[in-house]
């Protein structure tokens, strides 16, 4: 075993998070990663955040808070579920290919191309060769869009099988949680050693130093949102300097001829405030 520890035996962190204290330090977060964006519009850079990771993890909800207050229009959100008819026949990777994200967007994957060493490899989607070769095809494809100006961030979400209980059994008691649970979860469950020895495997064989592993303990949910929103600003403001940029002279010249505007007036009106 090298760096990664198993799953069923990482450390979750105890205990509540105050409220106040929760929601003053996501908008926080929040504030940040509109600020990162931002940068990246204007720079044209792309981001690919990729999150994998159990039924019930609370990938849903770290996505919701990880997207609220960016810009809508060049944000997309990938849920990846069985590939379509489209998509079958072809090479795993490709639809991966066709959702890349446009010079300065930002793709997020709610559960990625690591279904084929997976779900695929544990129910048998694809022979034992197929995955064997595939952490070397997702290696190769993730240093090709590093290496190609790509930031990537990939997230694996972990739940405990206690917790991941008490949320399916919370799902199955509200009607209005009823889509989020299936069939698959079931099987899922009860293939849950098969997934640990799976997740184990990834993380050692594709945890690289252009793309590293980012794990996250979900039990307590406020924690791992504030958690997982602070991996991603780190990692996309590494190397970046975020700073205010001066008006286009251009563009408060024409201000002025419409409505007799100057910078001078936003400064006056800034201090009597």
């Amino acid at each position: 075993m090298g760096k990664w520890p198993r799953l069923d035996k990482i450390e979750m962190i105890d205990g509540p998070i105050d409220k106040d204290s929760y929601e003053k330090q996501l908008k926080g977060l929040q504030q940040r990663l509109l600020d990162l964006h931002i940068h990246h519009l204007r720079t044209g850079g792309r981001v690919m955040i990729c999150i994998d990771g159990w039924d019930a993890a609370g990938k849903g909800g770290l996505i919701e808070r990880l997207v609220a207050g960016l810009e809508p229009k060049s944000v997309q959100v990938h849920r990846i579920s069985a590939p379509t008819a489209e998509e079958q026949g072809k090479h795993y990777l490709w639809r991966f290919w066709n959702r890349l994200p446009a010079p300065g967007n930002w793709a997020i994957f709610d559960r990625t191309w690591y279904g084929r060493v997976l779900v695929e490899r544990i129910e048998g989607l694809c022979d034992k060769a197929a995955w064997k070769r595939a952490y070397r095809e997702i290696n190769e494809f993730e240093r090709q869009l590093t290496d190609d100006g790509v930031r990537l961030v990939k997230l694996l979400v972990h739940v405990s099988a206690e917790e991941q209980k008490r949320r399916m059994i919370e799902r199955l008691s509200k009607p209005s949680k009823h889509y989020k649970i299936g069939l698959e979860d079931f099987r899922n469950i009860a293939k849950r050693e098969q997934y640990l020895d799976a997740y184990q495997d990834m993380l050692e064989k594709t945890d690289t130093v252009h793309a590293p592993w980012h794990l996250l303990a979900s039990d307590e949910k406020m924690h791992a949102r504030l958690a997982g929103l602070q991996i991603v600003a780190d990692a996309l403001g590494e190397g970046v300097t975020l700073e205010d940029h001066a008006l286009d002279p251009r563009i408060a010249e024409a201000a002025y001829e419409a409505w007799g505007w100057r910078p001078e007036s936003a400064d006056k009106a800034t201090k009597k405030k």
